[in-house]
């Protein structure tokens, strides 16, 4: 069996790989759990490879986010930011691991009572392909400082891109085993669950992601999923309209809409509603789409022709249920899987574009009264990963933020990743969280200590 992946951006070929074999995995893993009896000794010396990978990374940022580029369609100057964040990442552990993992003393009965937090093993690492090289190294980040390595399995659309994460490991001088790339399919990624791993992330949708959890959990093997969100939008009776609707471009239209936290739902109280929405569409209509190579392009095509199908079908659905196009709901250019920008208005919760993930460039408008109904309206959903917020008023901010369902909030600003702060949602966008101290913590054996001069007698329940 071959793997083919499409340059998007003019549907070429770029390479054709071959799956790996069950014994090739098996050596891998192998391989990892022989680096890890050595990895996992020295806390320091696990720093300073994060360190180096930084500089490793920085050095080939051109190249890598020219691959990026290439294989999933993401404008240069998008790749090259990714590429960037991923050395912040290895930085921030680097320069942090050491006291999020430090022990912790408890006062108990017993002389000495202390927590541990150790390295579990091998992370099975199954990655999605919309940030390549973000979304495998946020996670790898944290759990090689704790001392696990890792088997990345990439998405099939991006596999250069995981071969490229493994090159520069090797080009940091990190040891054999530490950090691997297969090369493989769906079916090589139910092997990798299923090989002799201690632990699985995954990033994607909820639907695969509950077959992950599910065979990761037959085994008792820990796993992390972060599956997605359709995260909302809500422009308060008080917002600021011109910072609003500019980040609701921001928020909406990177990397093509093609993000887990990019605001997909965005509500509007009437007061505000023709002054915002005004602003948003002038705004989506200066974007410009194009070569993803060029750096004044803004956004570049969808990953491939199924994902083009799907911004034609959920457009459709609104339309006939009386959505009404105020710009682009169009293909452009006959090469090439690119979709115009595009706002709908009027749209109800009968709508696929208000119930299901929009993984594209398109924006589904619904006006509300007020802020609750937005609320409201804001939770309807299987959903709860990210949302923001938009008002003048923080005491209103802090009140409404701790009613939204949802694992992040932000407030007069789009939805980010941070290595400072947990990442990760709730309902069917997953469980588990990534990033800073939470996320390390995640892959890690807490272990309770505890020393005692002579038998404690007097306890009766276990």
């Amino acid at each position: 069996m071959t793997i083919r992946t499409i340059n998007p951006a003019n549907e070429e070929v770029l390479r054709e790989y071959d799956n790996i074999t069950e014994g090739e995995l098996e050596n891998k893993v192998k391989k990892s759990r022989d680096a890890f009896s050595k990895w996992k000794e020295n806390l320091k010396y696990r720093a300073t490879f994060l360190h180096l990978l930084a500089e490793e990374l920085r050095k080939n940022k051109q190249e890598l986010a020219i691959v990026a580029t290439k294989e999933m369609g993401k404008p240069i100057k998008e790749s090259l930011a990714e590429v960037e964040k991923c050395a912040w990442v290895m930085e921030f552990y680097g320069d942090n691991g050491e006291a999020f993992l430090n022990y912790e003393v408890i006062n108990t009965d017993a002389r000495k009572s202390f927590i541990t937090f150790e390295p579990i093993g091998i992370i099975g690492s199954i990655m999605p392909w919309n940030f390549p090289y973000w979304q495998a190294l946020r996670f790898a980040a944290p759990s090689l400082m704790a001392g696990n390595t890792i088997i990345l399995k990439p998405a099939s659309a991006t596999m250069q891109c995981g071969i490229e994460m493994e090159n520069v490991f090797r080009k940091a001088g990190f040891p054999e085993g530490v950090f691997q790339t297969i090369v493989g399919d769906s079916k090589m990624a139910e092997k990798l669950i299923d090989a002799d791993i201690n632990a699985v992330t995954f990033t994607g949708s909820n639907t695969v992601g509950a077959k992950v959890a599910q065979k990761a959990t037959s085994q008792i093997k820990k796993c992390v999923l972060e599956l997605g969100g359709s995260d909302p939008f809500i422009v308060c009776s008080d917002a600021d309209v011109e910072k609003a609707a500019t980040g609701a471009v921001k928020g909406r239209f990177i990397n093509c809409g093609q993000s887990c936290i990019a605001s997909k739902r965005f509500f509007v109280t009437k007061n505000l509603a023709m002054e915002f929405i005004e602003q948003f569409v002038q705004k989506v209509e200066k974007l410009t789409v194009g070569d993803p190579m060029s750096e004044d392009t803004d956004i570049g095509p969808l990953v491939n022709a199924s994902g083009f199908d799907r911004m034609e079908e959920l457009v459709k659905d609104a339309v006939d249920k009386g959505g009404q196009i105020l710009t682009g709901g169009k293909r452009l250019g006959s090469k090439g899987y690119f979709y115009a920008p595009t706002v709908i208005d009027r749209v109800t919760t009968r709508m696929k574009v208000a119930q299901e993930e929009v993984f594209g460039p398109v924006a589904p408008v619904t006006v509300v009264d007020d802020d609750m109904e937005g609320i409201k309206l804001a939770n309807q959903s299987q959903f709860g990963l990210g949302a923001s917020i938009w008002t003048k008023n923080l005491e209103k901010a802090e009140k409404l933020s701790r009613l939204v369902e949802s694992g992040i909030v932000t407030v007069n600003n789009v939805v980010i990743s941070d290595p400072r702060i947990p990442f990760g949602g709730v309902k069917q966008s997953g469980f588990g969280r990534e990033l800073s101290r939470y996320g390390m913590l995640e892959f890690v054996n807490i272990k309770s200590v505890r020393f005692y001069d002579q038998l404690v007698l007097h306890h009766h329940v276990e």
